[in-house]
């Protein structure tokens, strides 16, 4: 694939170019008809290929939506030699705070606890930025490499600078719901990279599912990076913190857990993702 060239001017214009390598352009959904094909791309790998159980509207439409859609940004990336629906190749939904009212708008306060991001030892690493909610990723299956996720990541890093965040967050999932196979890989998740207890964000209390079934010491917890599905083993790669609990999301057949991310920290330990974005 060709070197990305990024573009730092005239983002809040509709159709601006976040990143381009080659054939593939990144930039926000600008219209109902790229959104709609984002939609049609989430039912596609969630439903169909994940095993999601839709609504009955959502299977008639081949469409996974939700109210959050009228809200968030949608980065999308183009395979542009594609037409139409088949030129949407990868999504991901970004929900920025200064969007909505508070921090119970959140699309993760359904699952998780949010009320730490309100007080201080996390406002004082925030240093006067916003949150930004990420959500609904996901790949066309042909896709799949690591320069998709490369050049997705990319365009993030663009968007953050640009509207000036100060951490990353939102559900990662770990597939099933059978927590027994799910065991070591939460213990691995809760030892490895627990929040700190000031800037925590646990489960809901009527949804909390414990995470620390193997002590820290358990010789076999290594082995449990492996088993992480390949969203989460990224975030840990970037240095994501994640919160204490994991809730069991029915209707995705899922297990989630919180990850939070600091841009600082994200900056201070991938330097390189932020190469040519001042």
């Amino acid at each position: 694939m060709a070197r990305e060239k990024i573009n730092m001017s005239g983002l809040d214009k509709p159709g601006a170019i976040f990143v381009k390598a080659g054939d593939i352009e990144i930039r926000l959904a600008n219209s109902e008809t790229e959104l709609l094909a984002a939609q049609k791309l989430r039912y596609q790998v969630f439903y169909k290929e994940m095993h999601a159980k839709p609504t009955g509207e959502m299977e008639k439409l081949g469409r996974d939506y939700d109210d959050f859609d009228l809200v968030c940004d949608h980065l999308l990336a183009f395979d542009t030699s594609k037409t139409g629906d088949d030129a949407v190749i990868a999504t991901y939904r970004l929900l920025r705070e200064e969007k909505i009212d508070g921090i119970q708008n959140f699309y993760s306060s359904q699952e998780f606890d949010l009320s730490n991001m309100d007080k201080k030892p996390f406002r004082d690493r925030m240093a006067g930025r916003q949150g930004l909610e990420l959500g609904r990723s996901c790949v066309r299956e042909a896709y799949r490499s690591n320069n998709i996720i490369q050049l997705m990541w990319k365009a993030i890093i663009v968007y953050i600078t640009h509207h000036k965040v100060g951490c990353l967050f939102g559900c990662a999932s770990l597939a099933g719901v059978i927590q027994g196979d799910l065991e070591l890989p939460l213990s691995y998740l809760y030892h490895k990279y627990k929040t700190p207890d000031d800037i925590n964000i646990p489960a809901l209390p009527e949804r909390f599912q414990k995470m620390d079934y193997y002590p820290a010491d358990y010789e076999g917890l290594s082995k449990a990076k492996r088993q992480l599905a390949p969203l989460v083993r990224g975030y840990a790669a970037l240095g994501c913190y994640i919160g204490d609990g994991a809730v069991i999301d029915e209707q995705f057949n899922t297990t989630d857990v919180f990850i939070l991310l600091f841009t600082d920290r994200l900056r201070e330990r991938n330097p390189q993702m932020f190469d040519g974005i001042e």
